[in-house]
């Protein structure tokens, strides 16, 4: 259940993202964007597994991404809109 996790926990700070990008405070900003916005627009009642793994996905896919700062928001919120839709926890078990 969406309820169950925590996004404050989840979410970056400028520490995590200085070694990769050149303005690790705007870096941060985009990548919490993204976080909120799988977090918001996630089901209610998904799985609470499921949300931390999409969760981790979007860190993952994201955090060293150097064009991270290039993307604009409709883009970002596309990506996340696709991750929603076609996760399959069955071939994501790498991630946990």
């Amino acid at each position: 259940m969406k309820y169950n996790v925590d996004i404050h926990v989840v979410l970056s700070t400028y520490e995590d993202m200085e070694d990769n990008h050149d303005d690790p405070d705007e870096a941060s900003e985009r990548l919490n964007f993204v976080l909120h916005a799988i977090y918001d627009r996630a089901d209610e009642d998904i799985e609470t597994h499921r949300l931390e793994q999409l969760l981790q996905h979007g860190w993952e896919s994201w955090q060293q991404d150097k064009h991270l700062l290039e993307i604009d928001d409709d883009e970002l919120l596309d990506w996340v809109d696709h991750a929603l839709a076609t996760w399959d926890d069955e071939s994501n078990e790498e991630i946990s």
